[in-house]
């Protein structure tokens, strides 16, 4: 059939071959003539019969067709027909006989638009294809209705778009240099968002299992009675209760098996809504809001409850403290300024309510330190100080911030602050300072500042200005004149500047005769000073400081500086006797002005607290002391900077007495250095032990006999001191010089007529000889001392301690030589309890003996334990402090002769009656008498775990019980280092450290003292190293950095963040610099880095933390030091003298 039918005959009639094939193109052999012809007759005819019907009948048929397309239309099109009409109407008025004028064009235009449209005319009514009478009939239909779906969704339906994969980035047409074409959509694609399902871990679901939901308890019948069952019952099941009860039957729920909730979402309904009421009910801690706000209504002057409430915003919003560390980091500081500003509120009311309490104010400066400028800062600090000069908390509080404020610090300006706060509480304290009036515990308080700053000043690097306050006020309150004794302090300190101006040796100086001694020789006429030539005056100095000069410019420094720190703490006075002046100092920083010391003169009149002084001094030059010397344990967490405190524990060699000397974990004078010096003296420099010695010689005759012991009993522990660091440090050349020294000192003071008689001291005369090696010469000592004082019996505590420690080293000994240890042992033991006269042992015991001294134990302990009644607890302390001694003796008597089980039941025994003691006198008792209570209690409980873990170590024994008297003792005394030091020795013996954990987290939780996070990262690193050795045993040392760390450097970084963050740890020196070495150790120097700034936040008078920088980052060591000298910190060697020596 050809393309074009008019032409059809033309391309018949031609019979050329070429042409047809030239011609092919237009015939289409789909397109049949007959179907054209058909279609056009048809639609002809109907033109015609439209043409032929009346105007009514058409106008009908425009109806109904105006009727299929919609009202809408309709309308439109009647409301044109009128405008016509009456248009048409006003022309047929104005001109009669053009109404009725018909022009050809409009009947063309008619014509023409009645063929299109009978062309393009199909069906308009949907049917089915079947239906279809003739297959000639067309199968299509236009709609002509519009969608409303369109209309109210702006876009088509999704499933009416047919769905495409375009393959390639190219259109076909376009020039691929000059023209392309961006297939993307214009808009902003927005990310798909699955919302996920929450799991038990998710915090919405965490916080509704903190919600105060109500227990969903079985309802009971009417005839039952409440069970008094301590589980909850379940109720019985259908089967057994023999009774079905069926559920309401209905046209959804025939057979009654659907629950309401089934029929009603088969019945197409949804669940009743919860009523807000009922909502508001369960959001969590709602309850306890109510419950805070009501009790605060009710007794608005209860200042704990006002600071309890303000410490639950933190659980009320980041949830308990075990999810602190699964909350998004990012939340936690969108949510933490409108925490503190909710917290900020509450304690205006409080303040409000209570004007005159200091703790609110105290905790509304403290959350103000995240929010206002530091100016502001310290002016509410200032205000808040001047309204309340006489609170020494306050002060204490003020004294933290001005040291840890990185911004505002200087050493001369915090310096400035100790000697404000001293010199304001001493006029409250005199009463010059008639305003305010003195508060319980001032001059406790007062001594405990004055020791903060002289530490402060240590960890400064100022050791001159601190050992000269310490002379200062030595001198200032024991050769005070007797003339100036009743002015207030202020003038006493005016008459005492020219005294110290002087130039008059002071204490520890050789020939210092005192202030009241130079003022009486003033009003004589004053004196002159022989001159008396020194022959070992001056040291052997060597000249070169330099001991390599191969050595890195850093090290070098590092190097020079830890030698002058331990060598120059000294202050530097002029010599008189070589005509030496001020200006002949070569190091100004050396010399210490009256200026740095007259505010810091305090009042101490009462003996206890003098007798502290000196032993506190002590201390700080390096001797041994009583635990628990600081009132507070936040200025204790201060003052921790010796890692010798966490790695320095029991020796193995002597299981049982290797826990007479706690460390106190506070450096000594000269030997705060970077953190892993290992090269520590056993004592201090040769100027130093001359000082001490001086120091010693001149107050011993200050104080009571009893006080002078107790300074002696300090000064040979000291020596015994050193010479077990030279046993530690296996020198035994040093060793023998260090242990004649120490005999020949011990032997002259044993000598002096007022310590012939004291046991304490040939207590320890006999130990040091037997940590020499000389057993038998220790073995006489000790029976010479049991042959003076054993009458005394059980009532002598200092007595009870002789013995208990011979025989701990007879048990000793006996386990090295592999002998039994019950024969010397028990017959010293005996020989206490029985009180006659004592003789040396014959190699038997008497069992009648052994009988009786087990009944006088009893009876004597018995007596020192105070009864359960209220009263007796108030003159127990005098007894507790003496009772550590005599249960030792006891419970180690019981473990020789009974057993192990018997020496537990005696101290288990004690430590109970001890509990419920110091329970009680933390309400009756002072400050004072606590720390000793505490350091009895103790020494019970060390003297307890060390004998269990002797006998697991010598037998079998369960561990449990060993484990369950350490958790025991450690529950109570949380910042006991001896015994964490056995805890940690007990858990290192397991692979798993789930539990030692648990505990450590527990134990941290309960107490305010950073030692549990100490030893807790201790034991960590020690697993670390171990599981380290192991894995990198017989491995090469390309292999050695592939090894996992099985992740113990996240949790030990993570417990590091933990202690950084509380209270107590953030201004711990001690926990600062650990962090810092293992961060930067660990490979992270970038973290490290970061870490040191972090901690110049908190602890930015810390010279040792600027140190370890140096020796960590070598590269920035003029930075460090700009930033001590900009500080003001102690700086003995400057870089430019460093390379001048270096030149030289």
């Amino acid at each position: 059939m050809a393309l074009f039918p008019s032409f059809a005959g033309l391309s018949g009639n031609n019979s050329s071959t070429g042409d047809k094939a030239d011609l092919e193109w237009l015939s289409n052999q789909s397109f049949r003539t007959e179907d054209a012809l058909k279609t056009h007759q048809r639609a002809t005819e109907r033109a015609q019969a439209e043409t032929e019907e009346p105007a009514g009948t058409r106008e009908q048929k425009c109806k109904e067709r105006e009727d299929s397309h919609g009202r809408s239309k309709k309308r439109k099109k009647e409301k044109k027909k009128k405008h016509k009409r009456k248009k048409n109407r006003d022309n047929s008025e104005s001109s009669g006989s053009e109404s009725d004028t018909i022009y050809p064009s409009d009947l063309l235009k008619k014509e023409n638009a009645e063929r299109e449209e009978a062309q393009v005319r199909v069906s308009e009514t949907f049917m089915w294809l079947d239906d279809l009478q003739t297959p000639t009939d067309s199968p299509f239909c236009i709609d002509r209705r519009a969608d409303r779906a369109n209309w109210e969704y702006r876009s088509l339906y999704r499933g009416d778009i047919a769905r495409y994969r375009r393959k390639g980035g190219s259109c076909l047409g376009l020039d691929v240099r000059t023209q392309a074409l961006n297939w993307n959509d214009g808009g902003p694609e927005k990310k798909r968002v699955d919302k996920k399902h929450e799991r038990y871990f998710c915090p919405s679901t965490r916080q509704l299992l903190r919600s105060d939901s109500v227990l969903a308890l079985p309802v009971l019948s009417e005839g039952n009675s409440v069970s008094s069952d301590t589980y909850i019952k379940l109720s019985a099941c259908n089967e057994e209760q023999g009774s079905f009860t069926q559920a309401p039957t209905s046209w959804v729920n025939p057979l009654g098996i659907y629950d309401s909730g089934t029929s009603l979402w088969l019945e197409g309904k949804g669940k009743p809504e919860v009523k807000g009421d009922q909502q508001s009910a369960e959001v969590p801690g709602s309850s306890k809001v109510e419950e805070f706000n009501r009790k605060l209504r009710e007794n608005p002057m209860d200042t704990q409850l006002w600071l309890d409430f303000v410490n639950f915003q933190d659980e009320l919003t980041f949830g308990s403290a075990a999810d602190d560390t699964d909350n998004d980091g990012e939340m936690k500081k969108m949510s933490l300024r409108a925490v503190l500003e909710k917290k900020l509120s509450i304690l205006d009311r409080a303040v409000e309510s209570n004007p005159v309490n200091v703790d609110l104010k105290l905790k509304k400066l403290c959350l103000c330190k995240e929010l206002w400028e530091p100016a502001a800062l310290q002016k509410e600090w200032k205000k808040l100080v001047f309204i309340h000069p006489n609170s020494a908390p306050l002060w204490r509080k003020y004294l933290l911030f001005t040291q840890s404020h990185f911004s505002t610090f200087s050493v001369s300006k915090v310096n400035g602050v100790f000697g404000k706060c001293l010199s304001t509480l001493s006029a409250v304290q005199d009463g010059s300072m008639v305003s305010h009036p003195p508060l319980p515990g001032t001059e406790e308080d007062l001594l405990d500042i004055f020791l903060q700053q002289c530490h402060f000043l240590r960890q400064a690097g100022h050791a001159e200005k601190a050992v000269c306050l310490f002379q200062a006020l030595l001198d200032f309150t024991f050769f005070k004149p007797d003339s100036v004794k009743d002015l207030p302090t202020r003038q006493q300190v005016e008459f005492f500047e020219p005294f110290w101006d002087s130039g008059e040796p002071r204490i520890g100086e050789r020939g210092a005769r005192g202030w009241k001694a130079w003022m009486l020789q003033q009003e004589r006429g004053g004196w002159v000073i022989p001159l008396e030539p020194d022959e070992d005056d001056e040291e052997e100095q060597d000249d070169s400081e330099i001991k390599d000069k191969t050595w890195p410019r850093w090290k070098i420094w590092l190097d020079v500086e830890t030698s002058r720190e331990a060598n120059h703490w000294l202050p530097w006075r002029p010599d008189k006797t070589k005509g030496q002046a001020e200006e002949d100092c070569e190091d100004p920083d050396r010399q210490v002005l009256f200026d740095d010391l007259g505010p810091s003169m305090i009042r101490v009149d009462r003996p206890a607290l003098q007798l502290q002084l000196i032993l506190s001094f002590l201390q700080f030059l390096g001797l041994p002391g009583p635990s628990g010397r600081f009132s507070t344990s936040s200025s204790s967490n201060v003052l921790l900077d010796d890692l010798a405190f966490l790695e320095e524990g029991p020796d193995p060699e002597r299981p049982l007495t290797s826990h007479d000397f706690p460390m106190a974990g506070t450096c000594a004078v000269g030997h705060m250095t970077f953190l892993n010096d290992c090269r520590r003296q056993a004592g201090l420099c040769k100027a130093g032990e001359e000082f001490l010695h001086n120091v010693l010689q001149q107050t011993l005759p200050l104080v009571s006999v009893q006080d002078q012991a107790a300074i002696t009993l300090c000064w040979l522990q000291y020596e015994k001191l050193k010479v077990l660091r030279c046993l530690r440090s296996g020198n035994k050349r040093r060793l023998k010089s260090q242990g004649k020294r120490s005999k020949r000192l011990a032997k002259r003071l044993l000598k002096e007529p007022d310590n012939r008689g004291s046991l304490a001291l040939w207590r320890e005369y006999a130990h040091l000889e037997w940590l020499l090696g000389n057993l038998e010469e220790a073995r006489k000592v000790f029976d010479t001392a049991l042959a003076m004082g054993v009458t005394r019996g059980l009532s002598d505590p200092v007595l009870c301690n002789l013995c208990f420690l011979y025989a701990q080293l007879e048990v000793e000994q006996a386990l090295i030589s592999g002998t039994v240890p019950t024969s010397k042992a028990v017959y010293i033991l005996t020989k206490l309890a029985e009180g006659a006269a004592y003789t040396p042992f014959a190699g038997q015991t008497n069992p009648v003996a052994t009988l009786k001294a087990r009944k006088a134990y009893e009876q004597a302990l018995l007596s020192f334990l105070p009864e359960q009644s209220t009263s007796s607890y108030v003159g127990a302390p005098k007894k507790l402090h003496r009772m550590s001694s005599l249960v030792g003796c006891f419970g180690l008597f019981q473990y020789l002769t009974v057993g192990i089980d018997a020496a537990d039941a005696v101290y288990s025994q004690t430590i109970q009656k001890l509990i419920s003691c110091n329970l009680s006198l933390e309400v009756t008792d002072g400050s004072l008498r606590r720390p000793k209570a505490f350091s009895d209690w103790e020494s019970v409980a060390v003297q307890h775990v060390a004998l269990l873990r002797h006998h697991a170590n010598t037998s079998v024994f369960p561990l449990s019980r060993l484990r369950l008297a350490l958790t025991d003792a450690l529950s109570l005394l949380p910042f006991s280092a001896s015994l964490w030091q056995l805890y940690l020795q007990t858990e290192n013996r397991y692979h798993s450290a789930g539990r030692a954990r648990r505990f450590f987290h527990s134990v941290a939780k309960k107490t305010n003292s950073i030692v549990p996070y100490l030893f807790a990262i201790t034991a960590e690193r020690r697993l670390r190293q171990m599981l380290n050795s192991v894995q990198r045993s017989h491995l090469p040392g390309e292999a050695l950095s592939t090894m996992p760390n099985n992740g113990l450097g996240n949790r030990i970084r993570c417990l590091f963040e933990k202690a950084t963050a509380t209270e107590h740890g953030a201004h711990c020196p001690l926990l600062w610099r650990m962090y810092l070495n293992f961060t930067v150790c660990d490979g992270s120097a970038e973290r490290g880095s970061g870490i040191f700034y972090k901690a110049l936040q908190a602890v930015p008078w810390v010279k040792g933390l600027y140190m370890d920088a140096v020796q960590l980052f070598p590269e920035r060591v003029q930075e460090f030091l700009d930033l001590m000298t900009e500080k003001e910190l102690r700086l003995r060697a400057p870089m430019e003298e460093v390379d001048i020596l270096l030149e030289d």
